[in-house]
């Protein structure tokens, strides 16, 4: 499932292309999102400005109408020159926005939809959401009260996959954010200070954010998908397991994360 550092990077790339923009296109090709007649309720109208939370991302038009995108397992999204490449088959593409010669692209688009404001504002799965920790002003304040609340028997890797905790953070970035403090994910929260916790997730969100602005090429995983290879702090094998209810392979080190 694409994390919050791939949604902020596709709002990166998309900014430049569409923000202060009336796009010259827009396009729904699948028949679910050509039913909703976006390009007629749309035209015409400036992309105001690009959010992100976590892994939804909202595109917010001047006239009011927000396009909200979340990927899950399968979606992804494109930004391209126009006569380039497509990164999928273009019979997969959801949603298209053309403007200046490039173009932006959602393709298998399981969560797209066209919402008002007072529609989001009261959207339960939305408002739901724990603190994006990509945010420029991380709520630090949130994110502990609703830490401490939560079950205290929870593992700390099952804990950090929960975006109704912390917004952004999934199966990799669980692996690196533990790795990075040290920690073995399968330890309960409740045998951390509410100072170990925040440094957990602050520990990680440069990496996330440098990802997010250069691309995810721009770091490198020390444990995720390396399962059987040696850890670069302390030499031991490396492991993966599967983790909770849903069974998410997670990786760590068990020599140097206590």
């Amino acid at each position: 499932m694409p994390e919050g550092d791939t949604i902020l990077w596709a709002a990166t790339r998309m900014r430049p292309l569409l923000e202060g923009r009336v796009p010259d296109a827009i396009e729904t090709p699948h028949p679910r999102t050509a039913a909703g007649h976006w390009p007629e309720r749309l035209a015409g109208q400036e992309v105001s400005r690009i959010e992100t939370h976590g892994k939804h991302l909202f595109l917010i038009f001047a006239g009011g109408l927000q396009l909200h995108s979340h990927l899950r397992m399968t979606g992804a999204w494109d930004v391209r020159p126009s006569d380039g490449r497509s990164l999928r088959s273009p019979r997969r593409a959801w949603l298209l926005l053309r403007a200046g010669g490039s173009e932006a692209i959602e393709y298998d688009g399981p969560v797209l939809e066209l919402l008002t404001a007072a529609r989001r504002r009261f959207d339960q799965r939305l408002v739901a959401l724990g603190p994006d920790l990509l945010a420029d002003e991380f709520d630090a304040e949130t994110f502990l009260r609703r830490w401490h609340a939560q079950d205290q028997g929870r593992a700390i890797g099952l804990a950090l996959l929960d975006q109704r905790l912390l917004a952004g953070i999934g199966n990799i970035w669980r692996a690196e954010a533990c790795w990075a403090a040290e920690l073995d994910p399968w330890r309960p929260v409740t045998t951390l200070t509410g100072e170990q916790a925040l440094a957990l997730v602050l520990g990680v969100r440069p990496l996330m954010l440098k990802s997010g602005h250069e691309g995810p090429l721009a770091v490198r995983p020390r444990v995720y998908g390396r399962a059987g290879r040696l850890c670069p702090r302390c030499g031991t094998l490396i492991r993966a397991r599967g983790q909770g209810d849903q069974n998410r392979t997670l990786y760590w080190c068990p020599g140097c994360q206590h």
